[in-house]
C-alpha cells in the first residue's frame, strides 16, 4: 500500500474498533436496563430493551457490511486480517448477549405481574459482573491488549458460583412451598442468562486473544496430558 493507503486503511480499522465498542455500549445497556426492569419491577424499561434491540441487530449489519468491504478492498496482512475477523465474530457474540438481554426483560415482565418473592441480592451482582466482563472485553478488542483479554476470562468464575447460589437458595423456596415454584424458576432462568452472558463474554476475550497473538487459547487444555479436563 502507498502511504496515504495504509493511512486511510489504519482509520478504517478504527472506525471498525469504534463501531464494534458502539455495539457493546448498546449491549451492555441492555444488560443494565433489563436488571434494573426486574430490580424496580418496572415494564417500561424491560419494553425498552426488546424495543431496542432491533438497533442492535441492525449495527451487527452494518459491520458486517463494513469488513466485507475491507476485506475485498485491502490484501490484509495476517494481524489485520485476525482483527477483521475477530471484528465479525464479537459482532455476532453481541447479538447474542442482547438476545439474553432480551429474555431477562421478558422474564422480568412475568414477574412484574406477580408479588416479589423475594429480595434481590445475587442476580443484580451477576449483572454488574457481567457488564463489567462485556466492557473489558470490548476495550481489551480495540486496544489490541491481550493481556487485558485474558483477565476478563478468570471473572467467569463469580458468574457460575453465583448461579449455583441462586440455584440452590430457590429451589429451597420452592421445596418449602409449592406455590413460589413458577416464579422461583423465572429467578433461575434469568440466573441462567446472566451466566450465559458470563460465557460469551469469555468468548469474546479467547477470539481477542486469537487476534492479537494469533493464538487459540479456548479448550487449551486438549493434547496436555498434564492439564485437567472439568
Amino acid at each position: 500500500m502507498t502511504g496515504s493507503m495504509e493511512r486511510h486503511f489504519e482509520h478504517q480499522l478504527d472506525q471498525l474498533g469504534a463501531m464494534v465498542q458502539r455495539m457493546g455500549g448498546l449491549v451492555e445497556q441492555a444488560i443494565g436496563n433489563a436488571v434494573r426492569s426486574l430490580v424496580e419491577r418496572d415494564d417500561r424499561i424491560a419494553a425498552q430493551v426488546i424495543r431496542d434491540d432491533a438497533q442492535i441487530d441492525q449495527l451487527e449489519l452494518e459491520i458486517d457490511q463494513f469488513t466485507m468491504e475491507l476485506m475485498v478492498r485491502y490484501q490484509l496482512a495476517a494481524r489485520d486480517l485476525r482483527f477483521v475477523m475477530t471484528a465479525m465474530q464479537i459482532t455476532t457474540d453481541l447479538e447474542r448477549l442482547a438476545d439474553h438481554a432480551g429474555n431477562i426483560a421478558q422474564r422480568a415482565i412475568e414477574l412484574n405481574a406477580e408479588p416479589p418473592l423475594k429480595p434481590l441480592v445475587d442476580i443484580p451482582q451477576m449483572a454488574r459482573r457481567a457488564q463489567e466482563m462485556v466492557r473489558s472485553a470490548l476495550d481489551a478488542f480495540v486496544n489490541r491488549d491481550a493481556e487485558a483479554a485474558r483477565a476478563v476470562i478468570p471473572l467467569d468464575d463469580e458468574l457460575d458460583s453465583r448461579m449455583e447460589a441462586v440455584f440452590r437458595e430457590l429451589l429451597s423456596y420452592m421445596l418449602e412451598d409449592p406455590r413460589t415454584t413458577r416464579r422461583a424458576i423465572r429467578l433461575i432462568f434469568v440466573a441462567k442468562e446472566f451466566e450465559r452472558i458470563g460465557d460469551e463474554a469469555t468468548n469474546i476475550a479467547e477470539e481477542i486473544v486469537y487476534s492479537v497473538e494469533g493464538k487459540i487459547i479456548k479448550h487449551a487444555w486438549i493434547g496436555d496430558e498434564d492439564e485437567p479436563r472439568g
